[in-house]
């Protein structure tokens, strides 16, 4: 047996930074077939315990290693109905893979020796996809022709919810404040680590199944829950996000050319601002970015500015401030060796303490302290603590923050009958999802805060099945 796993070809950092190409090329089926073939089959498949919504691995591995991709296929569709999407940008170091037996226990972070689990599933997405067998999969069973379930965004967990009651029959309306589907996966995730023709051929399979999408509908605003009942919805599905930013609340962050990775990554991903005035949206980019956070967020947000620098024949320069330190970065392993690759720099133990403009009101300078790590948090994690007199300057003409997000307020605050946490995030019931309100579910990040897409779908599809029982 191989003793690394295989991995998939890439474009080269020099090529890549000119444009908002795929990165990872995946497998070929001859690279699947051999990938596959290193899996150990093992009695007992720990990796199905770190995969969120417990895809029969061993298995659908098993089919691939034969040859036999449809199989593979139907198996990962079971649990799974955007595999293409997820093997794209799951994290799989941290969960399938890392729990692979081929990882030491007690790994941080998947082994190189590890099955390429999201790459297998990656390739048997898009081969579905191109087979067309996610049409096959997805006629209808026409349980439930009668019923109507309405579904409140379309991220991650909406779409699945909604994929399976349509799959049941049930007659699903997904309802979008935007002016495009996908949630998260459109505004948030650059293309060059998910292309938007995948998403859209996931989507237009949808449609065939008879979803029907209202985009621009913002509930809470547009229409309240109480009439989406009054419309003969017999159950809801509260799928809204986290997608309001936090912000380090220090001074100077008004300043002009400070944005949120929010509405940086929404005007470049969602409206095309990189390719302005071709597009109606612009995006400044200074000569000198600053980005600070440590997740994938703020990477996507420091690659998408380095491209749009290099397309506008500007020499890069974009900076990654973060508090910890490379061990402790959230962001996934191949996401932080990718912006490496592509020359994007990483100042740590460093932590934002003001903001300092120019004469016409933008921002020139973030001034910083360094940091030690001290004693582990509520979360496990070693929190910084600030060293005094390290003060130290950073030149910049554009900031991103990205340091969090919270709940997506509009409905929340348009339903103050539905029972939340501390935190402002949807309180539900942990083994339906259903909320304080009768026929009203809820899942994906307005639930358990900032997740992975795969354990958004995970929720949408618990939600789905607790909705089915709901409404026989």
């Amino acid at each position: 047996m191989l003793k690394e796993a295989i991995k998939a070809k890439e474009l080269n950092p020099l090529q890549r930074v000119n444009s908002f190409q795929e990165v990872v090329l995946g497998y070929t089926p001859q690279e699947a077939v051999k990938e596959a073939k290193r899996c150990l089959q093992c009695k007992n498949p720990t990796c199905i315990e770190g995969c969120p919504i417990k895809i029969d691995i061993k298995k659908f591995i098993y089919h691939v290693a034969q040859g036999d991709f449809r199989s593979a296929y139907s198996i990962i569709r079971d649990k799974n109905d955007f595999p293409s999407i997820c093997g794209r940008v799951c994290p799989a170091e941290y969960q399938c893979r890392k729990s692979c037996v081929l990882t030491p226990k007690d790994a941080p972070f998947a082994s190189p020796s590890a099955i390429n689990i999201h790459l297998l599933e990656r390739f048997i997405g898009d081969y579905g996809i191109k087979n067309k067998l996610n049409l096959k999969h997805n006629s209808s069973r026409k349980l439930w022709p009668s019923k109507k379930v309405a579904i409140i965004g379309s991220g991650p967990a909406g779409l699945t919810c909604a994929s399976t009651l349509a799959h049941y029959g049930v007659k699903v309306s997904v309802f979008e404040s935007l002016h495009k589907i996908g949630g998260v996966l459109q505004y948030g995730i650059p293309s060059f680590r998910l292309p938007k023709d995948v998403i859209e051929k996931e989507l237009n399979n949808l449609k065939r199944m008879g979803i029907k999408f209202i985009t621009n509908y913002l509930v809470g605003k547009t229409i309240t829950l109480e009439e989406l009942f009054e419309k003969d919805f017999s159950a809801v599905f509260v799928a809204t996000g986290a997608g309001t930013p936090s912000f380090l609340n220090i001074p100077g962050e008004n300043l002009c050319n400070i944005y949120s990775a929010n509405e940086f990554l929404t005007r470049v991903n969602l409206m095309g601002a990189h390719y302005f005035p071709n597009f109606h949206t612009p995006v400044n980019i200074g000569r000198k970015v600053v980005v600070i956070g440590g997740g994938n967020t703020a990477l996507d947000a420091a690659r998408c500015a380095l491209r749009i620098q290099k397309m506008k024949g500007q020499k890069p320069n974009v900076t990654i401030i973060y508090r910890r330190t490379e061990k402790e970065m959230p962001a996934r392993r191949i996401e932080y060796f990718h912006a490496q690759e592509e020359g994007i720099k990483f100042q740590f133990l460093t932590q934002p303490i003001k903001f300092i403009g120019n004469k016409r009101g933008y921002v020139k300078e973030v001034e910083c302290l360094k940091c030690k790590l001290g004693p582990k948090d509520d979360q496990g994690r070693a929190k910084p603590i600030l060293l005094e007199n390290s003060n130290f300057k950073i030149k910049c003409d554009l900031v991103i923050i990205a340091i969090g997000f919270k709940p997506n307020k509009t409905f929340l605050q348009a339903t103050p009958s539905i029972k939340l946490n501390k935190k402002g995030y949807i309180v539900v019931d942990p083994s339906t999802l259903q909320t304080s309100l009768k026929g009203v579910y809820a899942g994906g990040d307005i639930v358990k805060g900032e997740g992975t897409v795969i354990e958004a779908m995970g929720m949408g599809k618990k939600a789905s099945q607790a909705i089915l029982s709901y409404i026989s």
